[in-house]
């Protein structure tokens, strides 16, 4: 494992220690969890916003709607067979 050393304000290096304590866990070890978190959601956010361009681009739908044609071919051939 790295180390990284880092300056964070008074006021939150204090939150950080209370807390730390409240739970029982190392002041490092609260720092990491939060970022993972931070981390999750930044890329949650990244992965929202790529369904939001693509819904707005032409060849991107276009796509979607030729695979849904396609889809919707395979489910009636399945169909077909099973009646």
């Amino acid at each position: 494992m790295a180390t990284f050393t880092s300056s964070l304000p008074d006021d939150l290096l204090k939150e950080i220690a209370d807390i730390a304590s409240e739970l029982n866990i190392p002041k490092n070890r609260l720092i990491e969890k939060a970022l993972k978190a931070y981390l999750k959601k930044v890329k949650k956010a990244k992965y929202a916003a790529s369904f939001k361009r693509m819904a707005n681009d032409p060849d991107m739908i276009q796509m979607a709607e030729e695979g849904l044609q396609e889809w919707v071919q395979e489910l009636q051939r399945i169909e077909n067979e099973e009646g």
